[in-house]
């Protein structure tokens, strides 16, 4: 984060938006990238909670853990808004360019999608860069959901009524899950994808329209790549970056959050509209006026709270479930 609002974006941001970058601005705290990925960690974990919604008291959260194709163990935290067996399931995967962001970070986030929603929601602790670098965090995506979808009963879900989101890498990781659904014959209800990261180069518009003066600039995005992924081969990868899948043909239904304005924006709109050419059903909403990271604003950004609600009944459509 930076002081610096150049006019553009001070023209197309809400009056809330712009009150809640000069808080960020006054505050003064060291840019995420000028710090160490330890030191970043405990600084996003320390803010992140400052602009929530209340945290929701729901029936039923669990810690567990689950485990990786390499014999680890994944951390997990499952949110129920209700004790009924059978509930749908949806697996969360949290934002942070891969390196930073936890369960705890988005503990109201999942709160207000399972409160909202009606399904239960599990939260994935996946590894992180650089301590474990592309296409690890992938792996343990995918380990999770297949072990959910294998375990589902046993946690009181539906394994027929599965789902997987994220938001920033989060979504590109639930993108990529839905791919590698797909491939495997698991079927799933939704991607719900907020934001998601989805080109191997940050070369669209929107990467230099909002490069700076924002939640999410240019060299944060170089800083959490340069951890994650080794050489161009790997940002090439589909897993690295959904654009260059060589087909999307058969993957789940989309829900598709997206920030106007947001560096992602652009790759967020070229993504849904490869899900449409492949036939894939996409319900595709763009908050006018927020940044990146907006959805985890909601005391202070009504679009935010908006997004919350929006993303809840995909859920309930695509689980069938009653309003």
């Amino acid at each position: 984060m930076t002081q610096r609002h150049p006019s553009i974006h001070l023209t197309r941001l809400t009056p809330a938006m712009r009150s809640v970058l000069d808080r960020m601005a006054r505050a003064g705290h060291p840019p995420l990238h000028t710090r160490t990925p330890a030191e970043a960690r405990r600084a996003y974990e320390a803010g992140a909670g400052v602009l929530e919604v209340p945290v929701a008291t729901l029936p039923r959260v669990e810690d567990f853990d689950l485990p990786a194709r390499d014999g680890s163990r994944l951390r997990a935290r499952l949110y129920a808004p209700s004790t009924a067996a059978g509930l749908p399931l949806l697996l969360y995967l949290h934002g942070g360019g891969f390196t930073v962001g936890s369960i705890a970070t988005h503990d109201v986030l999942c709160r207000e999608l399972a409160r909202l929603s009606g399904a239960m929601v599990v939260s994935l602790d996946y590894r992180l860069a650089p301590e474990h670098r592309f296409p690890t965090a992938s792996d343990d995506a995918w380990d999770a959901l297949a072990w959910l979808a294998a375990h589902a009963a046993q946690l009181g879900a539906d394994p027929a009524r599965l789902a997987v989101g994220g938001d920033s890498a989060g979504g590109t990781l639930a993108a990529v899950n839905a791919i590698l659904a797909r491939d495997r014959g698991l079927p799933l209800a939704l991607q719900l994808l907020f934001y998601p990261g989805c080109t191997a180069h940050q070369d669209t518009p929107s990467h230099s329209t909002y490069a700076e003066g924002l939640v999410l600039e240019a060299a944060a995005i170089e800083w959490f790549f340069a951890h994650y992924v080794q050489g161009p081969q790997q940002r090439e990868d589909w897993r690295f970056a959904p654009l260059n899948a060589p087909d999307v043909d058969g993957v789940a239904p989309a829900w598709i959050g997206l920030a106007e304005c947001d560096p992602l924006v652009d790759e967020g709109i070229d993504y849904a509209d490869k899900l449409r050419a492949a036939g894939v059903a996409v319900d595709l909403e763009i908050y006018r006026g927020v940044t990146h990271e907006f959805i985890k604003m909601g005391r202070a950004i009504p679009e935010a709270r908006q997004a919350h609600a929006d993303a809840a009944a995909a859920l309930r459509r695509a689980f069938a479930l009653e309003s």
